[in-house]
């Protein structure tokens, strides 16, 4: 039985004294590898360009004789201070900068924008009123400066069908022009489908039909986080603003579908044309014959985009399908929350596991014209099916494996993904520029560190009950770095606690080589209890991140 991804339900004293604390602080947006020179007025921009390259050490791309100045290219990879200081110290030049970019401020008007906080994440509330961390997002405003999706590109949303009907999907649905303009109650493209204008239904395989009509919600949610119609001044909008969906629907009213129809819905969409295939399903075990579907959707150009699962599991040791299966153009996703940190129900899997997008509190479009706020690595999927929209837009030549691998490249690293998955956070900026991420200066990698050395006994006893404690005198913030961490999930945890009693975090299961979440101030209190059943390892706690 396959099943929808779909919502999951709502003392030892250590004291250490530093000084200093290194701050990050994101770079302007520049062309990459590209800087403004303005030579001195003893040089002229109209000398021979061969030898002022060699004089300049770099390529230079483009002169403004008008102004002395010469546009110069260096590689990506150099870093932009570095160059800076570098090409300042050449007795030719008298003023170096960045190429800096400069942009309109292309931001929708559809009302539910503030809500959508995996879009544009300013640091507000979800629809829980957990309050989020600015920059924790998709990177989607600066992306949408460059596209915002195209009708050219068909995506399947393969699950409980599609709302055509609803207002802010019925003008990016995909339509079957031979059907819509044949003869009602026949097989005008011969596909083996009636009257399949938007898609088709498998829910009953022995008899397919042509209306995708979502009985349930859950597709229609994944559809208006891929592409609702935006900037039309109503509901939300969709990652990509422009393209068409197309409802496969195997899934039933009550979220569970069967083999053949997986099997049949993937056929089609792949017979039908669809560049990306959306999955926030999964479930059953190992099945030779639907690895086989998708690797036709592989032959056949298509990435097919699949939700990690909802059970807390590691995928590198225990399998989880379709996400895992070893086809290329597999990508699979976990889900983050409005904090960085992965969700409590979200499967991982360092090397199984691609990447992690948005995905507790994710409003989006429901059945019946409505809105709702819904949890799920079934959220986090149509994140990233929107963004590879866009790449299919932007860079239409592009293979399904080289946007795959693109997706992954830049996507950003954050705490809450390290060793849960293969790369971070996707980013639809970086990915349409191709770039790196600026480091994230809300990860405690990049902060300073200190040694510690707080540990449980391994393994631990019986109903434990241990408090320690952490200070880093001067600090503003601390994340301890766990390098081993295993416990009995939902029973023995450890909870941190900040200075005024405030509990910042529980952390359970399995967790090593992980930051915890950050607690505010000079202070840690970790207490530490077991129940009286199964024993693990424990924990050990080698290092403090501050800032």
């Amino acid at each position: 039985m396959k099943r929808l991804i779909g919502r999951a339900s709502k003392a030892t004293m250590v004291g250490l004294l530093l000084a200093g604390v290194h701050a990050f602080a994101a770079a302007p947006e520049s062309v990459p590898g590209e800087y403004i020179v303005k030579l001195k007025d003893s040089v002229s921009a109209k000398s021979n360009i061969n030898i002022l390259s060699q004089q300049l050490g770099s390529y230079i791309k483009d002169t403004i004789p008008g102004q002395n100045i010469v546009v110069i290219k260096r590689p990506v990879f150099e870093i932009q201070s570095n160059v800076v200081k570098s090409l300042s110290e050449n007795p030719l030049v008298d003023i170096v900068e960045p190429n800096f970019i400069y942009r309109i401020n292309k931001t929708p008007n559809d009302p539910m924008l503030g809500q959508l906080w995996g879009m544009i994440n300013t640091g507000q509330a979800d629809s829980q009123r957990r309050q989020g961390i600015a920059g924790v997002d998709i990177g989607a405003e600066k992306a949408w400066d460059i596209t915002t999706g195209s009708k050219d590109v068909i995506v399947a949303v393969i699950d409980t069908g599609v709302d055509y009907n609803h207002p802010d999907l019925k003008d990016n649905l995909w339509v079957n022009e031979a059907e819509l303009n044949g003869k009602p109650g026949v097989d005008d493209d011969g596909n083996g489908i009636v009257d399949d204008i938007h898609g088709a239904n498998f829910v009953d395989a022995n008899k397919p039909t042509g209306n995708p009509l979502d009985d349930h919600g859950h597709g229609s949610h994944c559809s208006g986080t891929i592409g609702a119609t935006g900037n039309d001044g109503k509901g939300i909008v969709g990652v990509a603003w422009n393209v068409r969906i197309m409802g496969v629907k195997f899934l039933s009213a009550s979220g569970s579908g069967s083999l053949d129809g997986a099997l049949k819905g993937i056929d089609y969409a792949t017979k039908m044309g669809a560049k990306i295939m959306s999955n926030s399903w999964g479930g059953g075990g190992y099945s030779e014959t639907l690895k086989q579907a998708i690797e036709r959707s592989n032959a056949a150009g298509a990435l097919f985009v699949a939700a990690a699962g909802n059970e807390s599991n590691n995928n590198d040791a225990n399998p989880t399908y379709p996400a895992t299966y070893d086809v290329p153009n597999v990508l699979s996703v976990a889900a983050i929350d409005n904090r960085g940190q992965i969700a409590s129900f979200s499967n991982y899997g360092k090397t199984k596991v691609h990447v992690g997008a948005p995905g507790v509190n994710i409003y989006s479009s429901i059945t019946g014209g409505g809105y709702d706020s819904w949890s799920g690595t079934s959220m986090a999927t149509p994140h990233v099916s929107g963004m590879a929209v866009l790449l299919a837009s932007n860079e239409p030549n592009l293979t399904n494996v080289e946007m795959k691998e693109r997706i992954i490249a830049t996507s950003r690293p954050i705490a809450g993904l390290r060793g849960k998955a293969r790369g971070g956070l996707v980013d639809a900026y970086a990915m349409l520029t191709n770039t790196l991420p600026a480091p994230d200066p809300n990860d405690p990698i990049n902060w300073q560190t200190v040694n510690v050395n707080v540990s449980s006994a391994h393994p631990y006893k019986e109903k434990s009950n241990e408090t320690y404690e952490v200070r880093v005198p001067g600090a503003k913030q601390i994340a301890l770095y766990f390098s081993k961490f295993d416990t009995e999930r939902d029973y023995d945890k450890v909870d941190l606690y900040d200075a005024n009693g405030k509990k910042v975090a529980t952390i359970s299961g399995k967790n090593d080589d992980s930051f915890s979440t950050p607690v505010d101030g000079e202070y840690v209190k970790i207490v530490f209890t077991s129940d009286d059943s199964v024993n693990r390892y424990g924990f050990d706690i080698t290092k403090a991140a501050w800032r």
